[in-house]
């Protein structure tokens, strides 16, 4: 299968016919979900975005979609931990992406009450509605924190399993409970399992939107965690990609399915890298608050993307160079910057 834009645009139009009439997206506020969802509806989906409830009737970045947009779009705000919600918000649905979670870590080390209710017990909700309604496909979003550090490379899906944070065990928790449904009941089940997704959007928790907020204040110094850990970078676009290449293959289920580029970078060099976009000179500082705890930081994540390009032919559009620029002009809109509390850490 060819990698390039002719055999990706000739694939667009096939999608819709392949993942069903109607499609759930659970987390479509958040930053992968909603670039999620605004790929399904590029590709003539028709989708309905489940939501977190809240006072605020706020949806999420959905917010920030032009109208001509969000008026394709079905929203259903509602409670991942909520069972009945969960199984109303899936009625009549064909495919379910589920992407709802707490992903930040630091904020897991004092509060792991909320990861379990979220992470582990939503997972649950979204398995035991999806077994009920009769779905076609759903595909579980999983996190390459489970590897925890990598004991050889490249990570493949064999890889054994490390619980190196309360978030990580919960994500753990939650691909063991859709294996088991897979296994116990023949549910449709696909996890998929993004290496670190960057891109507009992204919250300041994650690595690249913290050091790409704190360059644009202008500020001589960038103030970051541990700079040994390396990563493995995903475009948010290829990783959108790559849950759709998923669900419309017929060999994944079953099947825990890694989306990696298959290159890693290091903390400290990823900071030079970003600094020379921008053209700053900055000194790092390492301040203590910011470090994981010694035996929780994971020190290596480089995955191998072979399974995936098996079962589906996708590989990686964006290299670092051109995701981190579609990034950078995106945090260079004043809108968007400005919704960033920059001169905090962001737990």
């Amino acid at each position: 299968m060819r990698c390039g834009l002719s055999a990706f645009k000739k694939k667009e139009k096939l999608w819709m016919n392949k993942i069903g009439k109607k499609i759930l997206v659970t987390g479509a506020d958040g930053f992968i979900g909603s670039h999620l969802t605004e790929f399904l509806i590029e590709q003539d989906c028709n989708v309905r975005a489940f939501v977190y409830y809240n006072s605020f009737n706020s949806w999420g970045w959905l917010d920030s979609f032009p109208e001509k947009k969000i008026n394709r779009i079905e929203v259903f705000a509602g409670d991942i931990r909520d069972p009945h919600g969960v199984e109303t918000a899936m009625k009549g649905c064909d495919v379910v992406f589920h992407l709802a979670a707490l992903i930040a870590i630091p904020f897991s080390y004092h509060s792991p009450d909320s990861y379990v209710e979220t992470n582990v017990k939503g997972t649950l909700n979204v398995l035991q509605a999806a077994k009920k309604v009769g779905v076609k496909k759903i595909i579980i979003t999983s996190s390459s924190e489970v590897y925890g550090t990598a004991r050889y490379v490249p990570i493949d899906e064999k890889h054994p399993l490390q619980s190196q944070s309360p978030y990580s065990a919960t994500k753990i928790a939650a691909d063991h409970l859709a294996k088991s449904f897979y296994l116990s009941f023949g549910l449709p089940v696909v996890i998929a399992r993004p290496f670190n997704t960057y891109g507009p959007r992204q919250s300041a928790r994650a690595i690249i939107p913290t050091i790409i907020t704190q360059l644009l204040t202008g500020s001589r110094e960038i103030r970051l965690g541990n700079l040994t850990p390396t990563r493995d970078f995903n475009y948010v676009k290829d990783v959108c990609r790559a849950f759709l290449e998923i669900a419309a293959s017929e060999r994944t289920i079953g099947e825990e399915i890694n989306i990696a580029t298959g290159i890693e970078i290091s903390i400290e060099k990823l900071t030079k890298v970003l600094a020379d976009k921008l053209d700053r000179r900055v000194k790092i500082i390492v301040e203590e608050k910011r470090k994981r705890p010694k035996d929780s930081e994971v020190e290596r994540l480089l995955g191998s993307n072979k399974k995936i390009k098996t079962l589906t032919g996708w590989c990686p559009q964006y290299d670092l160079e051109k995701g981190i620029e579609e990034t950078i002009s995106w945090f260079k809109k004043e809108e968007n910057l400005n919704r960033y509390k920059t001169w905090m850490y962001n737990v």
